[in-house]
């Protein structure tokens, strides 16, 4: 799949996001091994712990849908919807990605727009990430 393409299907999940506390609306679209792509959005809640991020949204419907190889997650967000500048995964999103990815392979692509975006590996993202290699 292009980058391109992975982008625009970030772009058209930002509408899902559910943020009215904050109004910092994000999507995320995640693409498997096998091609198959999972979106997400961040979605909110008052007490802001049981707050999801969006990039851990699509990782958890690709999980429960028995996917367990991914090669690439794009993001995509900003205050009101509104794109001014790349958005980041948090570290908790970075250690999710971690549990199901390897750090020097994964993209992580933070885009503005489809023809504007950055591209990272999980490794350059969270270096000397704990995975479950750790635990051996």
């Amino acid at each position: 799949m292009e980058i391109k393409e992975l982008i625009q299907r970030a772009i058209d999940a930002l509408p899902n996001s559910y943020a009215p506390y904050s109004n910092f609306k994000v999507a995320a679209a995640l693409l498997t091994k096998g091609q198959k792509v999972y979106t997400g959005c961040n979605i909110e809640n008052a007490a802001f712990s049981p707050t999801n991020c969006a990039e851990r949204t699509a990782f958890f419907k690709a999980v429960s849908e028995g996917e367990r190889e991914f090669d690439s997650i794009v993001i995509f967000g900003g205050k009101e919807g509104k794109i001014t500048d790349y958005c980041p995964p948090c570290g908790v999103c970075r250690q999710v990605m971690m549990e199901f990815c390897n750090p020097r392979t994964f993209w992580i692509i933070l885009a503005k727009s489809p023809e504007d975006y950055k591209v990272y590996t999980l490794e350059k993202l969270l270096p000397e990430g704990f995975g479950p290699g750790n635990l051996l």
